[in-house]
This record gives C-alpha cells, structure tokens and sequence, in this order.
C-alpha cells in the first residue's frame, strides 16, 4: 500500500473520529487535512465617515403629542425644591417645549459644524472636529458628562479655535474635537457590559490618533472628569496634561464622615469646612439619582425613555441645581439650550444607556482615593468654577493631584462650565495649558 493511500484513509477515519466525538484530533500523516481552514481575520473599519443630523419630523410630533397627554401628578406641599422640581415650573417648561421650541434650529447648527463617526472597538463614536485656521493649534479633546451633552460645548468653539476673534492670541488656539460617551447622543449604545471610564479613555487615545493628531490635551467635568483622570493614569504616548473643573479631591479619612453625614472634623480650613458640608448635603440630600443610576439604570430608564415630562423632570433638576444660577437655569443658558439638551436626550433614546454610564462606573467621582489620582503623572490643571457641586479646596487639590501645575478659582460658572460660561472656559483653558505648548513637537 502505498503512503499516499495509507495517509488518505488514516486522514479519512480521523474525520469520522472528528464527527463522532465533537473534537479534532491529531493525525500525524494529514495535518494539513485535518485541521479546517479558518477564515480570514477581516480588519476591524477604521474609516471616518462623514455626519449628518436628522431627526424624522414624526419623532417630533410623536413627542409633541406625548408631552401633551402627560398625566400630571399633584402639586407638591412645599414652597421651595425640597420635594423636587416644583410642578409650575415643569409645567412651564413642558408647554413650551409642547408648542413653541424648533429643534432644527440646533440640528441645523449642529450640520454647520464637521461632524463624523467611526467605529472604536465595536462602537460608533460620533463627535464634531473643528480644525482651526492657526498652524500650530492644539489638539484639544473635550468631554461631557450628564445631565449634559457634546452641546455642552458648542459655544466654547469659536473662542478656543479661533481666539484672535474672541480676545485672544493666534498661539492660544485650538483643534478642537468634542465625541459623545458611548450611550449619548449620536454615538452608538452599547450592547455588552464593559465601556467603563477607562475603555473610553482608551477610546479617546485612539480618536485622537486616528485623526492623525501625535500629541494633544484633554478637558472634561462630570463624567469628563472621570475620563480624563482615567486618560491621565494610562498616560498614553502623546497625551501632554489634563484640565478638570470636577476634581476628585476628597482625602481618603474624610470619605466615611461625609458619606454618613457626620459633622465636619475640626482642624479643617474654612474652604476644607465648606466643601466638607457641601459635600455632604450633596450626598445626604441630592444624589438619590446616582444611587439609582448606579444600582438600577434599567429600571429607570423606561420612565426616561417612555415619558417627556419624566425625562425633563430627572435632567432639568440637576440643571437647575448645578448651574450657578440660583435656581433658574434659563436665566444662563436659556430655555431653548436647556430643551436643546433635553431634546438630544429624547430623539436619540438615550435615557437608558446613558444612565448605565453610572452603573459601568459605579465609584465616588470626588475622592481622590477611588479616582487614584495619586497615581497621575502627567500635567493636571483645575479651575473651580463657584456654582460646582463642591468648590474643591486648593489644599485637597494639591494633596490629591501630584501633578498639579495650574489651579485657579474662576468668578461665574457652575457645574456645566463651558455651557454656562463659554468665553471665560476658554480662557480658562489657554491659561492653563499654554505652559503645555513648549512641550508638543
């Protein structure tokens, strides 16, 4: 018998084997045919295509007439926002979302911007890139959080990549690129557990470079915050510093006594003593959203998706509360912006995806220790604007933050600073890492 038949019926019965018993199994004289042949690996799309918004006219209408059948619970037994967003106010506002707001008024903003999207790691990231006109501007990635949006940013653009227009210097401009987090806005929704703060930050590293960018900065609040932290401890090739007006500052022996509402310790500074009570109320009185957010996003985000009025009712309270208005956030952003941001919400369906932001992340955002900022060793700046959650004390800053180089308290602004304060966030920014400039080849 010759090799070649013997080799074809011993490659012949270890097939058969193969059938019966459910695994492959050696055949010396046949490698080649008994191992199947795998499929080529086809390469991941790495392509950025071009953007463009808009929303059917029949999800418009469809909101409008849910907004008006909304089932309207009783006024609430309190004079102030103890209780919540007052019914007057949600009222008001939901009438004039109802009947008087045009959102193609800001998508038609939003196309006169370059928008795209690429896919990163099996998501579509959308974001708005605005090259500006100087050569030597620099690559800036900025960041939002909840309740806000890449909106957030919009009128922050033309003073940060146009300055000499805006009271600046040519050498103060820059590129600016604002993505939407995984589950907000147009970027896709995830479907599988995982993109926590530290896979968008890889996310972000890959944007940046992806766009051809080999150095650049990054800026964030809120969830920006908490990205750019986690972006500053990878320290990816590249990355020249970060700026936050969230800081994560708290000092590890204080965490326990604000989270159980103790009374302040003494020996603490009169900004330590301030941010302690802030701190505390905020978490004693003001985050039962994020403890629901962080345990049970699902659940709330059918009310979120299901219902406006739902919806404006758990982003407007934040708003209101955050924004360094008194109260009476229309008065600085005003009413359209606010439902601008709301709309985006509702259209995109996001209410869900974005609420598990909170439960991928599920950490303290404001202590040093749970945020490991310690561990950062790449340039930190941080501005405090007063109307934040918390004004971190310049002593919890250094404390928490090796790294840090710049860190100022701004006059205006809140906790959505560059919606709030556009102007002075950007001047803000070219303080802050103009020492950064030398630094970039």
């Amino acid at each position: 018998m010759s090799s070649t038949v013997l080799c074809t019926r011993r490659t012949t019965a270890c097939l058969r084997l193969v059938a019966v018993l459910g695994f492959a199994v050696a055949c010396p004289l046949a490698p080649a045919l008994a191992a199947p042949v795998a499929p080529a690996p086809s390469s991941p799309d790495t392509s950025i295509r071009p953007y463009h918004v808009h929303v059917p006219e029949s999800e418009l209408v469809e909101l409008r007439r849910r907004i008006a059948q909304t089932r309207w619970p009783d006024r609430e037994t309190v004079t102030d926002t103890s209780q919540g967003v007052q019914l007057a106010a949600l009222q008001d506002l939901l009438g004039y979302w109802g009947s008087g707001y045009d959102w193609r008024r800001v998508e038609k903003r939003l196309n006169s911007l370059p928008q795209y999207i690429t896919t990163i790691d099996g998501v579509d990231i959308q974001f708005i890139h605005v090259r500006s006109r100087e050569p030597h501007a620099m690559p800036l990635v900025l960041t939002h959080g909840w309740p806000g949006s890449p909106l957030e940013f919009i009128n922050a653009i033309g003073p940060l990549t146009d300055p000499v227009a805006h009271g600046g210097r040519a050498e103060d401009a820059f590129d600016v690129v604002i993505p939407a987090i995984p589950g907000y806005g147009f970027s896709g929704r995830p479907t599988a557990p995982g993109w926590n703060p530290d896979r968008v930050a890889r996310a972000w590293d890959v944007l940046m470079k992806r766009l051809g960018y080999t150095h650049y900065v990054s800026q964030g609040g809120d969830h920006g915050s908490v990205i750019s932290d986690a972006l500053a401890r990878q320290a990816p090739q590249g990355l020249l510093g970060i700026h936050l007006n969230m800081p994560a500052t708290i000092p590890a022996e204080l965490v326990e006594g604000i989270n159980a509402g103790h009374a302040a310790p003494p020996g603490l500074g009169a900004s330590e003593r301030e941010a302690y009570d802030q701190l505390s109320t905020f978490f004693g009185r003001n985050a039962a959203y994020g403890a629901m957010m962080v345990t049970r996003p699902q659940t709330v985000g059918y009310a979120l998706t299901d219902s406006p009025a739902g919806m404006a009712a758990w982003l407007y309270e934040k708003i209101a509360a955050w924004t360094d208005s008194n109260g009476h956030p229309e008065a600085v952003l005003g009413r359209d912006a606010i439902l601008d941001d709301l709309t985006l919400y509702w259209v995109t369906r996001t209410g869900a995806s974005s609420s598990r932001f909170y439960w991928e992340n599920n950490n303290n955002n404001f202590s040093a220790a749970a945020q490991k900022t310690a561990s950062i060793r790449v340039p930190v700046a941080v501005t405090v604007f007063p109307g934040e959650i918390y004004r971190a004390p310049e002593s919890w800053t250094r404390q928490a933050y090796p790294s840090l180089y710049y860190f100022h308290q701004a006059g205006r602004g809140g906790h959505f600073a560059a919606w709030e304060q556009p102007q002075l966030f950007a001047e803000e920014l070219r303080t802050a890492f103009a020492p950064l400039r030398h630094s970039a080849p």
